[in-house]
């Protein structure tokens, strides 16, 4: 009885399986140029379909993401205008107290603290009522010269074939290695039922 088939042929099979495996993963990003063999063409398939990939994608994010639904209403949101209303306040009051008197000198010499305190008042009540009608509009307008669609796809079909493969074997090359071992030990396994299955005929 040939003992050896049984150490050689799972060994085989799991060494199979394995590079198998790495060669599925080798070849969803090589060759990065499209390489022309007599008959036929081998080429990546992620660098082969990149353009496909990102009509896709883009489509996909235009339909979930396009209306800017969810943008609008956190812009035009009231409470957001009372976060910045500080700042927007220490330029109406800087405006008052200096930027307008620099421009017109004969009302600076009209106006004093009990003035600018009201018209400041004034100014920050109309500017929170403007705020979310301001920045809808913006919104709106954005939405209309934005092809949102068409940016996705220009950005994804601009992204190098080299920094996909980086970035995939960055966030899963765990996961990769694990394919590999998996295939080894399903190669093994295989490899242990063909040698069985071989010494029962011999």
């Amino acid at each position: 009885m040939n003992w050896w088939l049984l150490i050689i042929i799972p060994f085989t099979s799991a060494f199979i399986g394995w590079a198998s495996n790495k060669l599925l993963i080798t070849l969803l990003f090589h060759p990065l140029q499209p390489v022309r063999l007599p008959g036929f063409t081998i080429q990546g398939i992620i660098p082969k379909r990149q353009k496909q990939l990102a009509a896709q994608l883009s489509t996909v994010a235009s339909r979930e993401f396009g209306t800017l639904a969810a943008l609008e209403a956190k812009i035009t949101n009231p409470d957001n205008f009372k976060k910045i209303m500080p700042t927007v306040e220490m330029h109406v009051d800087d405006f008052l107290r200096n930027k307008l008197k620099e421009a017109f000198p004969m009302i600076g010499m009209l106006i004093g603290d009990r003035t600018i305190a009201t018209l400041k008042e004034i100014f920050m009540k109309e500017l929170e009522t403007l705020f979310p009608v301001i920045m809808k509009t913006y919104v709106q307008n954005l939405k209309e010269e934005l092809n949102l669609e068409q940016l996705i796809h220009d950005k994804i079909a601009a992204v190098s074939p080299e920094r996909i493969e980086a970035t995939v074997r960055e966030t899963m090359g765990k996961e990769l290695r694990q394919a590999g071992l998996l295939g080894a030990a399903l190669g093994f396994i295989v490899g242990c039922v063909q040698a069985f299955i071989v010494m029962g005929l011999v």
